[in-house]
């Protein structure tokens, strides 16, 4: 969401690898088989404490076309002249928490892949009116809460995204994470900002207060809503996988965190969920030999080792 206070820099009805109406969660949070439950707990370490960004008011309306593109304007600043932090904190730790989810539920889905970026809360520099505006503490705009831009070089570090140093590149998906100072710019201004000025694929916002999901394709100029499937999730053809809401506990807080889900119905873990649901299958598979191994002795077996 494009903030008047700032967030800061990053880094559910549910399925997971079994199907929803089979999926339990054990005291972990991870799905297991046997029960009929859409909830999960996942623990995190000590997260680093976010840089922070105040988001700012959206550029006027501008048609892209009509603006030479700023990839090619020799006088912009590079990045030791730009403002990439101002130590506003995020609203809530819901707001911190989720767009950690997010980049690992990103990074999950492309596994291997190095030629996307992820950025969260983090600075968005696209023309030299707006670098002036956050040089004068009258910032036109900041950045979004969440953003994928494809096909760039994923392994190089940045301190934001400046758009004249990415070959004129803005993001292909955006998500904005919507609080009671933020819901009239990223419910309504940002919708010309994305669409006219950046040009963004996809749009999608989530309103914690009042559980609304929201998104938006990029049709001839425009933003046309996404439909809802009856799982109430949004297909995204950038991330090729929906968007949805799921239910239960990340990092001892439980809320309704924004999840992705595969084309099939099965949710994205997390590195962490995927290892958790590895130790479980070992040790149900574990189980099951033991009790196999038992029965044989019964019946005057003595099984191989």
């Amino acid at each position: 969401m494009v903030r008047d206070k700032p967030e800061s820099a990053f880094g559910d009805g549910a399925r997971s690898d079994e199907p929803i109406d089979t999926v339990a969660h054990n005291t972990a949070g991870i799905p297991d088989t046997g029960a009929q439950v859409a909830t999960g707990i996942l623990l995190w370490g000590e997260l680093p404490m976010p840089k922070t960004v105040v988001k700012a008011k959206r550029k006027a309306r501008t048609q892209r076309a009509e603006t030479p593109p700023v990839a090619y304007c020799p006088d912009l600043p590079d990045e030791s002249q730009l403002i990439f932090e101002d130590g506003e904190p995020l609203e809530s730790d819901w707001h911190v928490l989720q767009i950690y989810l997010l980049h690992e539920v990103v990074s999950q889905l492309f596994e291997g892949r190095t030629d996307f970026f992820c950025g969260g809360n983090m600075f968005i520099y696209f023309s030299e009116e707006q670098v002036e505006s956050v040089r004068q503490q009258r910032p036109l705009y900041k950045g979004p809460d969440f953003f994928v831009v494809k096909d760039v070089d994923g392994l190089k570090s940045r301190k934001g995204w400046v758009v004249w140093k990415e070959g004129g590149r803005y993001p292909d998906v955006i998500f904005e994470l919507v609080s009671p100072t933020t819901t009239k710019k990223d419910k309504q201004e940002n919708l010309a900002l994305y669409s006219k000025t950046f040009g963004t694929e996809e749009y999608f916002w989530y309103d914690p207060d009042i559980d609304e999901l929201k998104g938006f394709r990029l049709v001839d100029g425009d933003y046309v809503p996404i439909e809802p499937n009856e799982q109430g999730w949004l297909w995204s053809n950038q991330l090729g996988a929906y968007v949805g809401v799921w239910e239960g506990v990340f990092h001892r807080r439980r809320y309704r965190w924004v999840r992705l889900f595969r084309a099939d119905g099965f949710l994205v873990l997390t590195s962490q969920e995927r290892a958790e649901q590895e130790r479980q299958r070992a040790e149900q598979e574990r189980q099951r030999a033991e009790r196999l191994a038992q029965r044989l002795r019964e019946l005057g077996i003595e099984p191989e080792e």
